[in-house]
């Protein structure tokens, strides 16, 4: 791989241990990856956040790190509300650990806004073609599907050596021939809300890694896409997609259609709401952003909720510069007393332990809660989950 001057520099330990640890990762991956060198990068979203996943190795490496990144930088969620942990039941021990971890990345000069939806954010905004290294599954899916920019799922560590040189290895999704599908999928049923989350969850299942071509009846919005991508991230591991007719990438690709298709059919969709359905009315906690809910996301939990008292817990959860934007409909969320959470998410806090059963709306939440969170996880639509969070009048 081809290194500049300044490059061959880093590597040699000219600007610091800490430069130099991220340029042999960055060219250690282009190696393994047959890059042919670096290239600049517009942000970098770094994984390895949350105290329950990393634990005190990962923070006793971070916090061994000296210097400043050199792009717009952002953390994926954290393990708990950085201002409301104590609702959350997070004990006084995970939190000084976890503000340690937060105060180690801003040392770095990383903003500390921890959130899977980074596109959402000032600053953080993408076109088509933008080269970047986020970490987070279903933001990297986001990234490259619906916003046509260019990422590779960079692990916690490559990500954050991203940051610091401000480049990543050229392979993966940034090159072309990378992103032409590989496999079709057709899609025999119409589609909405929470059943792209369902079919996400099927897909991935089926398609593994490779880059499939979506064939549907109904036209996804936004946030359907990005349920569609969280899903198939979780279940298999789809980094990026392609929608005929909708994700911004197709129309401008010369390619043979591929020779393999998959059909999925509306039975295959309902199979994922009726495989937990014993569940339904005996969920303890209801959970609803994941990913972080988007501002119309949150316009629509507030207008189920209205005139609503809950008796079960709601958590919704969102990064904390849209709940801070939209604060006037996070009041009416919380009015029914729901708890709209910043920073975290179910997946990745340990508070979700304290529960038996989980109701979602979420693929992705449903793939990853019985096995990182240790409950029982229902998968049901937006209104179903509101349902099941009851109403005390």
């Amino acid at each position: 791989m081809h290194l500049t001057k300044e490059e061959e520099k880093i590597m040699q330990g000219e600007y610091g241990l800490t430069l130099e640890k991220a340029m042999e990762i960055l060219v250690a991956l282009g190696d393994i990856y047959g890059a042919d060198e670096l290239i600049p990068i517009k942000s970098a979203q770094v994984a390895g956040v949350s105290y329950k996943t990393i634990g005190d190795a990962g923070l006793e490496w971070i916090s061994s790190l000296e210097g400043k990144v050199r792009v717009p930088s952002i953390l994926n969620p954290a393990g708990m509300d950085l201002e409301k942990w104590s609702e959350m039941g997070i004990s006084q021990n995970f939190a000084r650990k976890q503000n340690e971890i937060i105060r180690a990345y801003e040392n770095l000069g990383i903003r500390t806004e921890c959130t899977c939806t980074p596109y959402y954010l000032k600053g953080f905004h993408l076109n088509m073609g933008d080269h970047v290294a986020w970490s987070e599954s279903s933001a990297v899916s986001y990234a490259n599907s619906v916003i046509g920019a260019r990422t590779n799922r960079e692990g916690g560590p490559s990500a954050l050596s991203a940051a610091l040189i401000g480049k990543t290895a050229n392979y993966g999704f940034h090159l072309d021939e990378n992103r032409v599908p590989s496999v079709s999928v057709n899609v025999e049923s119409d589609l909405k809300g929470s059943d792209y989350g369902a079919l996400g969850y099927v897909a991935g299942k089926l398609i593994s890694n490779r880059v499939p071509l979506f064939f549907l009846s109904s036209k996804p919005e936004p946030d359907d896409l990005k349920s569609l991508g969280a899903a198939m991230a979780a279940s298999g591991s789809v980094a990026l997609y392609h929608v005929d007719g909708v994700t911004p990438e197709i129309g401008h690709m010369h390619f043979e259609m591929p020779d393999e298709n998959i059909t999925i059919e509306k039975e295959q969709i309902q199979e994922v709401y009726d495989s937990t359905s014993e569940l339904r009315s005996r969920c303890d906690i209801v959970a609803i952003g994941c990913p972080h809910c988007s501002p119309g996301e949150l316009e629509e939990i507030a207008d189920l909720l209205e005139g609503r008292r809950l008796k079960k817990e709601l958590w919704i959860c969102v990064s904390r510069e849209v709940a801070e934007r939209y604060s006037h409909i996070v009041d009416m969320i919380e009015e029914s007393g729901a708890k709209v959470m910043c920073d975290t998410c179910m997946v990745v806090s340990p508070a979700s332990e304290n529960y038996e059963c989980m109701a979602v709306n979420s693929g992705k939440a449903f793939n990853y809660v019985p096995g990182m969170c240790r409950l029982k996880a229902r998968y049901a639509s937006i209104e179903e989950c509101i349902e099941e969070a009851g109403d005390s009048n």
